[in-house]
């Protein structure tokens, strides 16, 4: 059942974070330390249902700690990939085009955008923390489903970083390892993540969750991830046509 109650407190903590990490961007002058943060405003909303909960059962415990491992593995990696680095490009575009006083409209465009949608994202862990009972067969699926899904983006994420630091790859395509088969492994691996923890949520009778893996498939999909890259990789790296050509761009999979 959705618990109204435990849903504006896990708003109002996503918020809550959304704000202060705005505060920080602000002494930074870098609103692209949200992406680091994601994986934590989510993790915020699922950990706060499992404190809400009188007693978690087994999915329960096992979606949190499926979503742990998750939130810790993709915050430390997008933090450590970024250290140091300029403001990512696809903010400089957007800070581009909201001036004057971007620093100001940051909060809402950026932090309270992105507090509002790992807010949603977050709906399964709702539903799994109050799951009392064993996981049968549905909530099993799922259970794998997700931790396939860590473990794919996560060695397709190691891949890249290892090709991105190899000093003879510079201005070149990967389409090597699990990039040979989809030219975003990654966002695949993440859509399993989240349809997994959907159908954790379903099986606990809770299909207003199905909210989630939908809106995390749009994003991925649509608007933050494989349309907007391979428009930017397109421009940049030449050799990215052929490899369009022959790989599929998301469900992994070779062109004859």
């Amino acid at each position: 059942m959705f618990d109204p109650a435990a849903g504006m407190l896990a708003l109002g903590l996503i918020a809550g974070l959304a704000f202060a990490t705005w505060l920080v961007s602000l002494w930074l002058r870098d609103v692209s330390i949200v992406d680091g943060m994601w994986p934590v405003f989510i993790a915020s909303g699922g950990i706060l249902y499992a404190f809400k909960a009188a007693w978690p059962g087994t999915p329960g415990v096992a979606a949190l700690a499926l979503l742990v491992a998750w939130a810790l593995r993709l915050c430390l990696h997008i933090t450590v990939r970024n250290h140091g680095q300029p403001e990512d490009r696809r903010y400089q575009k957007i800070r581009a085009g909201n001036q004057p006083n971007f620093q100001w409209k940051s909060l809402y465009i950026v932090f309270g955008l992105q507090a509002a949608l790992a807010w949603i994202v977050a709906l399964p862990f709702m539903a799994t923390a109050r799951d009392a009972g064993g996981i049968g067969v549905l909530g099993g699926a799922g259970m794998l489903l997700a931790a396939f899904g860590i473990a794919f983006e996560s060695i397709a994420d190691w891949q890249l970083e290892r090709f991105r630091k190899s000093p003879d790859k510079q201005g070149k395509v990967l389409d090597t390892g699990l990039w040979r088969y989809s030219r975003h492994p990654n966002y695949f691996g993440e859509c399993c993540v989240w349809w997994g923890f959907g159908l954790m949520a379903l099986a606990a009778g809770a299909w207003w969750a199905l909210a989630s893996p939908l809106l995390m498939t749009l994003l991925l999909l649509k608007v933050s991830g494989v349309t907007l890259l391979e428009r930017d990789m397109g421009e940049r790296r030449p050799g990215y046509a052929r490899y369009v050509r022959e790989t599929n761009a998301f469900i992994p999979g070779r062109r004859a």
